[in-house]
């Protein structure tokens, strides 16, 4: 059962050890750490985290996506979604380190995008996607030979969602396309139909590797249908379609989506429309196109907590997103009544590896001279992604 927590109330426990493949995830420690990693529950955790931050000072300077641990994100100098904090690492050339409490992409693009001087450090190399480990590179590489067997190489754009590998994000830089995030993926999509007749014209925009966001974002922000959408599997031949059928689409998604916003189904939003009279129910564009239009409303993270942080209080709300922002949203607003969408806990498993051990272990490690867990990118593609992610930052309007 479920036990209420002011307006809150917390999802039962058992999707943790579905996730976690019957595993606890508590144990789940990733890759071995150069050094003593501290116990879990070290009294003196949150202590050791202050010491080192304070003798870091300004050299260090600490990035935490929304997803991250409560206990992770109190020592993060900006909190945000890729997209913002893409931003916040191109802007800090000051920094000789960047800490990144996120994933293994989202290291990788504050790589690409900072000096060479800077260095930056993921506190668990296990921290990792398994969305952006559904596009791998010689997959991405066959499948653009399929559409130029096709003849559609010529009118196609890709555009990469930024849960992809650095290799992924050279290879739209490469073929002139961009990078987007859940907050601009409508403005790169138009920005790419542009490049080839626009979106009333028949060029087309192959998209990686969120299936999902790209078909809610091209039928519901752009006014194409769900026609217009085929998914390539990278794992059947020829990506499961006909050149036929990519010679008619005018949206190629690629087939990838991730664990997490995959699980909410329609009858979530049926089951609390039911037990809450009034629920607004608002949901992250990486659900199924099903689940997005059951919803009330659509959005990505930073909408998702401006759309809270606006809400008349005594309002209902049921989101759905990660588990871990959801709880902070219940608890920065108790004027609301903050419902988790799904009934039983779904935390982003890989995100949720960098906890406060890893990251006094990594603090700690810089204080002593040594730089653990450092992501350094090709630097060919290093090149190449960052033209794509200069193109995201360049879109209009972001």
């Amino acid at each position: 059962m479920s036990t209420p927590t002011g307006t809150f109330t917390e999802p039962a426990p058992s999707a943790l050890l579905l996730l976690g493949r019957g595993v606890d995830l508590a144990s789940e420690r990733g890759v071995e750490c150069v050094g003593a990693l501290p116990e879990p529950g070290d009294p003196t955790l949150v202590a050791r985290a202050r010491a080192a931050r304070a003798a870091l000072g300004d050299r260090a300077f600490v990035l935490g996506h929304h997803y991250q641990r409560d206990e992770v994100i109190v020592f993060a100098d900006v909190t945000g979604d890729s997209l913002k904090l893409a931003r916040e690492a191109a802007a800090r050339p000051d920094a000789e380190f960047v800490v990144f409490c996120g994933v293994h992409f989202m290291a990788e693009s504050a790589d690409i995008l900072t000096a060479d001087t800077q260095q930056v450090v993921l506190p668990d190399l296990a921290a990792g996607c398994s969305m952006a480990d559904m596009a791998a590179i010689d997959q991405v590489e066959d499948a653009w030979d399929v559409l130029v067997d096709a003849g559609v190489a010529q009118d196609t754009v890709p555009v990469t969602y930024m849960n992809s590998t650095a290799a992924i994000k050279a290879f739209t830089g490469r073929h002139g396309g961009t990078v987007c995030t859940s907050s601009n993926a409508h403005v790169a999509l138009r920005w790419a139909f542009d490049k080839v007749g626009g979106v009333d014209g028949r060029g087309k925009v192959l998209f990686m590797p969120d299936q999902h966001l790209g078909r809610n974002t091209a039928v519901t922000r752009l006014g194409l249908s769900l026609d217009d959408c085929v998914v390539f599997d990278p794992r059947k031949p020829g990506g499961g379609v006909t050149a036929q059928q990519l010679r008619d689409a005018r949206m190629i998604l690629w087939r990838g989506h991730c664990s997490v916003h995959g699980r909410f189904s329609v009858r979530n939003v049926t089951d609390v429309r039911a037990a809450v009279p009034g629920v607004t129910v608002l949901v992250h564009p990486e659900c199924t196109h099903e689940v997005v239009t059951a919803a009330d409303m659509v959005g990505s993270t930073e909408y998702i907590i401006q759309a809270l942080d606006a809400a008349e209080p005594g309002s209902s709300w049921a989101i759905g997103t990660e588990l871990n922002l959801v709880r902070r949203l219940a608890a920065q607003h108790p004027e609301l009544t903050v419902h988790y969408l799904d009934s039983t806990v779904c935390f982003c498993s890989t995100m949720n590896r960098i906890d406060l051990p890893h990251l006094v272990w990594a603090l700690e490690s810089l204080v002593e001279g040594r730089v653990p867990n450092r992501i350094v990118v090709d630097p060919d593609d290093a090149h190449w992604a960052r033209v794509a992610l200069d193109q995201m930052l360049a879109l209009p309007g972001i």
